[in-house]
C-alpha cells in the first residue's frame, strides 16, 4: 500500500523557475506536484477520510487546512499563500493546499532536492523552460530520485 510521503513518479513532477541570474539568462529550477496529484495520492491514501477547508482568506492570502480521520476524530494541518502571477485567487488556493500536504509529508522530499541553475526563456512578462530543458530537469529528476530512495520511481 501507498504511503502518504512515498515519492511521486518523476514524470508528474512539474517545474518553475525561481530565482534569476542578473541577465536573466538562467534561472533555479523549482519541483512542484499539481494539486490534482496531491488529491489522487490523498484518495488512494485515505480514501474517504481526508478533507479540505479555507477557513481564512482575506482576498489576497488564502489558508487551508487538511484533515484527515484517525480513529475516531479528525487531525488538521494546515499552511497558506498568497496570489500568484498566474490565475492570482486560484493559485493561492491550489498552492495553499499543496502547502498544507507538505505538512502531512506529501512532496515534502521535493524540498531536498539540489538547487540547480539551468537556461530560461522570456514569455510575456515572466520566464519559462523550453521543453528541452523540462525534459532534461526530469531526467535528472528521475536519476536523483533513484540514487536516494535506492530504486525507480
Amino acid at each position: 500500500m501507498m504511503n502518504l510521503n512515498d515519492p511521486f513518479p518523476a514524470s508528474t513532477i512539474h517545474w518553475r523557475v525561481g530565482a534569476t541570474n542578473s541577465d536573466k539568462s538562467q534561472g533555479i529550477a523549482l519541483a512542484y506536484l499539481d494539486a490534482r496529484d496531491v488529491m489522487d495520492r490523498l484518495d488512494e491514501c485515505m480514501p474517504g477520510l481526508w478533507q479540505c477547508r479555507y477557513p481564512w482568506s482575506d482576498g489576497k492570502r488564502v489558508c487551508c487546512e487538511i484533515g484527515i480521520y484517525n480513529t475516531n476524530e479528525w487531525m488538521w494541518r494546515s499552511d497558506g499563500a498568497g496570489e500568484t502571477d498566474y490565475e492570482g485567487d486560484k493559485g493561492a488556493f491550489s498552492d495553499a493546499f499543496k502547502r498544507a500536504a507538505v505538512r502531512w509529508g506529501i512532496g515534502r522530499y521535493l524540498y531536498d532536492l539540489p538547487n540547480a541553475w539551468v537556461p530560461i526563456e522570456q514569455r510575456g512578462k515572466s520566464y519559462v523552460f523550453s521543453k528541452e530543458t523540462q525534459k532534461q530537469l526530469t531526467e535528472r529528476f528521475a536519476q536523483w530520485q533513484e540514487k536516494k530512495y535506492g530504486q525507480s520511481v
